[in-house]
């Protein structure tokens, strides 16, 4: 959130997935495709004196800040009170109480031409590495309950994290159990990564109320990486004036580029450099995809983690027979060989696919076979939309009308991969494993090898 304050501590296929020679390129379905339960006519819910929709998001520095946005009704001030958590209540007594900054905000939304509400954020700074936090938001007598968060280690740590593709439709009555699955089998998950298409009308206030929803006081506790898919963007393309008023998401993208702010980023978590790319903006903008090239090729050359994760919305190769992503392909492929990115998660698709996919120009239909080394490609959908797959020749495996969430166990040996379904099965797990060469090597896993497979 471009208006976000700074604070400091002081000292202080369930039945369809199978392998990529079982699954045969289908037609798409003649059951209609769910819309959204909401719609157009339905109340705007008004923001009220009681902080909602409060969510934290990492930033540049995840040892020693954490980032927290929110809002209220119009014309309310906030402010955040935070302390070093303890085993009892006594660390109400030490909490530091200082001010977050708040736009109050009028929004043209699909609900109202004239919304209201007061968006408030704060990045808390002066925290210690791998410490665990309590806070709470809000200002006179309305303040949300205590919340606690944990920072990242000051060097590199095992952690795990959640991989979400679009929840987008339906999103509180169906997307959600994908979602508080995830949190099921990964309740200690550092952060969240989510490809795009949060939701399906940018404009919506009602469906973004209920993308926040969805994850409730989880969003609160543990922190929100998305980047943003078409789904969140306009004509022209224009970014929902929403994004960067409900997220505060690290400005370390392109520099001085506007468009760019909190869309385009990176992260170091622990060994781990996470970098979000714009999509929407790459695919459809010139200028802006010559600004992403340039950046993504300073930060992938001065890069001193074990591991990369780029993830974006649209696919470089494309699962569903209809699409293909030429210009984002051509563009990105050539740093992701050249700096031998090691994931690259992505979304848009509405099914699962995972391979690896060597080095060199390809067409969308990529290599005429698998691979066991290179980067690692996979798209996954959480919500209910569905789209046929292809017949794809580079997956290890792939998988159609099947919600997933993925969990990623990183550590400096490894990157542990485990797909699920909304129910909980294993539907994927694999391991990456690198050499002196810095090439990762692709193991897939049997259950009892992925940690015990289904928990």
């Amino acid at each position: 959130m471009k208006f976000a304050r700074t604070l400091m501590l002081g000292a202080a296929v369930a039945a369809l997935g199978v392998s990529t020679g079982a699954l045969a390129q289908t037609q798409r379905t003649d059951r209609p495709e769910p819309s959204p339960v909401q719609t157009s006519e339905r109340p705007i819910a008004p923001a009220t004196v009681q902080p909602e929709r409060i969510i934290l998001n990492l930033t540049a520095d995840p040892a020693h800040q954490m980032a927290v946005t929110w809002r209220t009704a119009p014309g309310l001030d906030g402010e955040v009170e935070f302390a070093e958590a303890q085993d009892g209540p006594d660390f109400i007594a030490s909490a530091v109480r200082v001010a977050a900054t708040t736009d109050d905000a009028v929004l043209a939304v699909r609900e109202a031409a004239d919304f209201r509400a007061a968006y408030h954020s704060a990045v808390m700074t002066g925290l210690k590495p791998a410490t665990v936090y309590v806070y709470r938001v809000g200002s006179g007598g309305a303040w949300s309950e205590w919340l606690q968060f944990k920072t990242a280690a000051a060097t590199p740590e095992p952690f795990t994290f959640l991989y979400f593709g679009d929840m987008q439709n339906n999103i509180l009555s169906e997307a959600s159990r994908t979602l508080r699955m995830g949190f099921r089998k990964a309740g200690d998950a550092a952060f969240v990564i989510h490809a795009g298409d949060l939701i399906n009308r940018h404009d919506s206030d009602n469906e973004w109320g209920e993308w926040f929803a969805s994850g409730g006081f989880l969003y609160a506790q543990t922190p929100q990486m998305p980047t943003p898919g078409n789904h969140e963007y306009g004509r022209g393309p224009i970014l929902n004036p929403q994004w960067r008023r409900q997220f505060t998401l690290p400005e370390t993208g392109p520099a001085g580029v506007e468009r760019l702010k909190e869309t385009a980023w990176t992260v170091d978590y622990q060994g781990l450099r996470l970098i979000s790319i714009d999509a929407p903006l790459f695919h459809g903008d010139e200028a802006m995809r010559t600004e992403m090239v340039q950046w993504l090729d300073q930060v992938l050359a001065d890069n001193p983690n074990r591991w990369t994760v780029l993830f974006l919305h649209f696919p470089l190769f494309s699962i569903d027979p209809d699409r293909d992503n030429s210009r984002v392909r051509d563009a990105l492929k050539p740093l992701i060989d050249k700096y031998q990115v090691d994931l690259v998660l992505q979304a848009h698709d509405h099914g699962y696919a995972r391979g690896a996919i060597g080095q060199g120009a390809m067409s969308n239909a990529g290599p005429g076979h698998r691979a066991d080394h290179g980067s690692t490609y996979v798209v996954s959908v959480a919500g209910p939309k569905m789209y046929p797959v292809a017949n794809l020749t580079w997956a290890d495996r792939m998988a159609e009308r099947t919600q997933t969430f993925q969990t990623l166990d990183v550590s400096q040996d490894a990157v542990v991969y485990r797909a699920f379904t909304a129910t909980g099965r294993e539907l994927d797990a694999f391991r990456l494993t690198k050499g002196q060469d810095g090439v990762a090597k692709v193991e897939a896993l049997a259950q009892d090898d992925a940690n015990g497979g289904v928990r």
